[in-house]
């Protein structure tokens, strides 16, 4: 059985271990369980069952999970994306006052078209097309991003009326992600094996120990019913029939698209996996989160995608599918060990985002022709807009539209590919609708 597990997933040719994938892929379940519980408390602001939606996302992420794991064969987890379900609950239904089962559907609608241009292959056409500067742009501008979430979910920034963001009070479980933090680089720099998930197991210990962190009083819950959720999004699919669902549905599909589509480019390149700008297998990685995302809205929850904690997995050393394939079979129990994952709570997650974050963004040193402003101005805008619109989505749009207009003005419109100017017209309208839909 070993020996097959190893040959299935290429393990060897990874210069991987067993252990490393599980252990990676406990890491990467470890840094995004608190969706389990964030995504139920967004959508139940839009009066769905959050028991229901619990359960839910566990299933669905697991079955994403699997999927890019046994069959794309990438270490990168899936789950309900944050944003889209902020998106969802507070603009479509309360927002616009659309039912949360008419929103459902539209996200099942979404999915469609999105597995048929998957089939196509018009999504991995695109990613292809995407410059390598740019690339490494997204790759760099979603480490700042995660760095951005893991410092504001520590306390360490907090909102300020005067300058948006600012230094937090140092105090109760903020000192737990910093302690998580020094002891996370204390143990990278030693070259410690399993560095980032022994500092968050620590981290967890000490939060316990010391009262900041509440102890399980109980270890094992049954998974509560899917019933309320389930199916509504093929029952109310016949509801979408105004312009302003059109909308929402097409909201669902670029911003997932564009988002699952960064990501991926992200974890790929600081995964080592691109090769001549390309990424292997990236039309069954698209096929696994769009599928995902099917199951998901059946299910009742939001658009499930390819999510960036799945970095912290990949800085442990997961290269393979049997990363993903731990994450979701540890999903799967989640729902009956809930009482155990409140002890990991965001303070305890947060170093490992900060440190993925320093990991990824050192992608910026490979994007060539920094004295090249062509390139340099849409890179920056990248890596810039993606933390300050805490939005991947929004940083992608803003930096493509950039790129053919300054690489024209230079005088290198020829170099730029074709579909780059299709989706620089996209993007104008991708913007537009999220401006107008919301």
């Amino acid at each position: 059985m070993k020996d097959k597990i190893i040959s299935y997933f290429g393990i060897d040719k990874h210069g991987s271990t067993i252990r490393r994938e599980i252990l990676a892929g406990f890491t990467t379940f470890i840094s995004m369980a608190y969706i389990l519980f964030v995504n139920p408390t967004v959508l139940g602001a839009a009066h769905m069952d959050k028991g229901a939606v619990f359960t839910a996302t566990a299933l669905a992420s697991a079955f994403g999970c699997l999927m890019m794991g046994l069959y794309a064969k990438y270490p990168i987890a899936t789950a309900p994306g944050l944003g889209v379900n902020a998106f969802f609950a507070y603009s479509v239904v309360i927002g616009m006052g659309i039912p949360w089962q008419t929103a459902l559907a539209g996200v099942f609608v979404a999915a469609i078209i999105f597995l048929l241009i998957t089939v196509f292959k018009l999504r991995e056409m695109i990613i292809d097309s995407i410059p390598q500067d740019l690339k490494y742009a997204i790759s760099a501008g979603i480490g700042l991003f995660i760095a951005f979430i893991g410092m504001k979910s520590a306390g360490i920034i907090v909102a300020n009326k005067s300058t948006l963001v600012g230094l937090g009070t140092f105090q109760g479980q903020t000192w737990l992600s910093i302690i998580g933090f020094v002891l996370m680089a204390v143990l990278m720099l030693l070259n410690v094996p399993g560095a980032i998930f022994i500092a968050m197991l620590v981290a967890a210990i000490i939060g316990m120990v010391t009262g900041l962190i509440p102890a399980p009083h109980q270890f094992i819950s049954s998974a509560p019913s899917l019933a309320p959720t389930f199916g509504q999004a093929i029952k109310h699919v016949t509801d979408i029939n105004t312009m302003q669902l059109v909308v929402v549905v097409i909201t669902f599909l670029l911003v997932t698209f564009f988002d699952t589509a960064g990501t991926l480019v992200g974890l790929a390149q600081q995964a080592g996996f691109m090769k001549d700008n390309k990424m292997p297998r990236v039309g069954k990685a698209l096929l696994s989160d769009s599928s995902a995302m099917l199951v998901g809205s059946v299910l009742g929850t939001s658009p499930i995608g390819a999510y960036v904690e799945s970095s912290a997995g990949i800085a442990v050393g997961g290269r393979t599918g049997l990363t993903a394939v731990t994450t979701g079979v540890l999903f799967i129990l989640g729902m009956f060990f809930s009482p155990l994952l409140t002890v990991v709570t965001s303070y305890v997650t947060a170093p490992a985002l900060i440190m993925v974050g320093v990991l990824m963004a050192g992608n910026m040193a490979r994007i060539s022709w920094w004295d090249k402003l062509e390139i340099a101005i849409p890179s920056f805008v990248i890596l810039a807009t993606m933390p300050l619109t805490y939005s991947i989505a929004d940083g992608i749009a803003l930096g493509v539209i950039f790129y053919p207009i300054t690489m024209i003005t230079a005088k290198r419109g020829k170099e730029v590919p074709p579909l780059m100017y299709v989706l620089f017209f996209v993007f104008l309208i991708f913007l537009w609708i999220l401006q107008t839909g919301e």
